[in-house]
């Protein structure tokens, strides 16, 4: 009866495993730690040198003092808000990023064909323009993330905005491949490592049991770049030439960032100390299963956003206009698979939801093989764009799960690790993609059954994470 009275009793006890039938767990707080190692100094009770009354009122005042420094040293911001007009202004600020970032990004493909049809280049050699870009937005992740934490959210993303801006105008004025390769690849990839990781970051903090819907919403930010700028380059590129359109989406890149900088609003309080990678969490299995099956989901993500738009023009002989609206459709089915999925994630689990849209994602590319109408390769981009918007929105909000001692304090490191490990395989997958279509005279055979059998083993890591985390319970929510 004792025993059960003091659970009963015992608020936090109660609090810790309600959370914990839902997946979560307690986040550790520094305070605690500072008034556990003040207790620890103080003096036994049993201890007496004459002056009883003494060292016990000192001891007290010892251990009140202690608490107050270390309450000033760390404010306890306590949990997270889930919701309020400050966290989700946060989340259409990082929306803004990524519609910045990597929606630009996502609308490689109108380049890669535009790049390829004036320059006569091989489709592999442009590949490394886009494939540059995002192994720089996602590999400088592992600096930011902790630069993150330490408290230069600020500095670190207005440099990253300055390096956008720089790096579109001088996309502008680009003429050479050399050109493009400095402007488009090395200074907007590091503009936007500098800024997609931190707002990723900043936003987790803000939430836990809406973490992935929240996600979802920001993630849509590459939708909606990678349809508008589309768009801009489709409708602007014949009446005003390359210069001026892209100068024209510098001036929407300059805006959206001058207003993200103004309402971005940090959460925790700095965290000075600490590595630059958390080594531990990769001796955690769930975390680095995790990391290994991301690392072969996006090897074959981004081979269809690269050459869908060949593929129309080069082996069906599509227009150029079609070829962006095929992109299009490729990307706009993002609008609905990248809410939805996440809204259902945090009522079912998100990487319950992941799971069968990468197998989703290898079946597709399998289907590709067989595509030799216009229509049907509309329908490869429909559902193919599904299952690419679900991985590339949901995957960050399983980061946080995927360690056994979750600690909101170094948020910003496990997922610039996570992201590290991404961009080697966002480097390398689109260049592969392309070798293995010149290996087969044009034909995108080997590139499809490459891109499929990644898929595949993406899909096994995925379950194996799951099970490293709950076992065998096929009903748990993870």
């Amino acid at each position: 009866m004792a025993g059960v009275s003091a659970q009963e009793h015992d608020p936090e006890k109660n609090v810790i495993g309600e959370d914990a039938e839902r997946g979560l767990r307690a986040w550790p707080s520094s305070r605690d730690d500072e008034i556990r190692q003040a207790l620890a100094h103080e003096p036994h009770q049993n201890e007496r040198d004459g002056k009883g009354e003494h060292v016990q009122a000192n001891g007290i005042s010892k251990v009140w003092s202690r608490k107050s420094a270390a309450a000033s040293s760390w404010r306890d911001p306590g949990p997270a808000p889930d919701g309020g007009t400050r966290a989700w202004i946060q989340v259409f600020c990082t929306h803004l990023t990524i519609f910045n970032t990597f929606g630009f990004f996502t609308s490689f493909g109108v380049y890669q064909t535009y790049y390829q049809t004036t320059l006569h280049i091989e489709p592999s050699t442009i590949s490394w323009i886009g494939s540059i870009q995002v192994f720089l937005l996602f590999g400088i992740g592992t600096l930011t993330g902790r630069a993150t934490d330490a408290g230069l959210f600020h500095p670190i993303y207005a440099l990253g905005a300055i390096f956008q801006v720089v790096g579109i105008f001088s996309m502008a004025s680009s003429k050479t491949l050399w050109q493009l390769f400095l402007s488009q690849a090395v200074c907007l990839g590091i503009a936007n490592g500098l800024q997609f990781c931190p707002s990723m970051a900043l936003v987790s903090t803000y939430f836990v049991k809406k973490r992935a819907f929240a996600l979802g919403i920001t993630a849509l930010g590459s939708c909606t770049g990678g349809v508008v700028f589309p768009i801009i380059v489709q409708q602007c590129l014949p009446r005003y030439g390359f210069p001026w359109t892209i100068r024209i989406i510098g001036f929407i890149m300059l805006a959206l960032n001058i207003l993200a900088l103004a309402l971005f609003r940090t959460r925790l309080p700095p965290r000075k100390t600490g590595p630059l990678v958390d080594w531990a969490s990769f001796r955690e299995a769930p975390y680095s299963l995790y990391c290994a099956a991301n690392f072969f989901n996006f090897w074959g993500l981004y081979f269809a956003f690269f050459y869908i738009g060949s593929f129309g023009r080069n082996v069906l002989g599509v227009s150029y206009q079609e070829s962006i609206n095929l992109l299009l459709v490729t990307v706009c089915m993002g609008f609905l698979f990248r809410p939805l999925p996440c809204y259902f994630a945090d009522r079912i689990g998100a990487l319950n939801v992941l799971i069968p849209f990468a197998l989703l994602c290898g079946v597709m590319m399998f289907a590709w093989i067989a595509i030799h109408s216009v229509a049907s390769l509309y329908v490869f981009a429909a559902i193919y764009g599904s299952g690419s918007a679900v991985i590339q929105s949901l995957w960050p909000a399983i980061i946080g799960e995927c360690s056994r001692t979750p600690d909101l304090k170094k948020a910003g490191v496990r997922m610039g690790m996570a992201f590290s490990v991404v961009s080697v395989a966002s480097l390398t997958g689109p260049p592969l993609a392309g070798a293995l279509i010149q290996a087969g005279g044009g034909r995108y055979l080997f590139a499809n059954v490459w891109a499929g059998g990644s898929f595949f083993v993406g899909a096994g890591l995925l379950v194996a994470t799951r099970w490293a985390l709950v076992g065998g319970d096929w009903r748990a929510r993870i």
